[in-house]
């Protein structure tokens, strides 16, 4: 599926999740390096930081009520910059943020920080809707994308 090319409710499409508007949605959880987390040299494998940013996903779209939305929203793009390493043990921050809502496109920037608040990763994902008896992306419900332009910040899932 093609990540759909739709006007959306922020033109600004930087990476850096503090340059959206406050009312576009945000999450910040914490999640721990867990062992299975980690490559042959120790530090943290590139593919734990897709689990990371879903898992925030997760917790943003459950604590807006959301949940629903599992199983019609695919992944069209995934992009990341890893800064630093993580090693096992070491507590983690994902924070995700919506920073563009489409037709029928979700744009997210996330960054992915280790104790310190050192900057470990940081990019974009992009999701489609596609309703479950579509052949391909269908509009956002207007309740969904209510929510999803004007939620703002969530409180944070510390503790991971």
């Amino acid at each position: 599926m093609e990540a759909p090319s739709d006007q959306g409710t922020n033109p600004s499409r930087g990476d850096r999740t503090d340059d959206v508007p406050e009312a576009l949605p945000g999450m910040v959880v914490e999640r721990r390096v867990e062992w299975p987390d980690t490559d042959a040299a120790g530090h943290y494998h590139h593919s734990t930081v897709v689990r990371w940013v879903e898992a925030a996903e997760a917790a943003l779209l459950r604590r807006l009520g959301l949940a629903h939305l599992f199983g019609s929203t695919p992944r069209v793009h995934f992009e990341a910059d890893y800064r630093a390493r993580l090693w096992f043990g070491d507590l983690v921050r994902i924070e995700l943020r919506v920073v563009e809502v489409g037709t029928t496109s979700l744009h997210y920037a996330f960054s992915v920080r280790g104790q310190g608040d050192e900057e470990a990763a940081r990019g974009r994902m992009s999701i489609a809707h596609s309703a479950a008896d579509a052949a391909g992306a269908t509009p956002w419900p207007d309740e969904v994308r209510e929510l999803l332009t004007k939620a703002g910040a969530q409180a944070p899932e510390l503790g991971g």
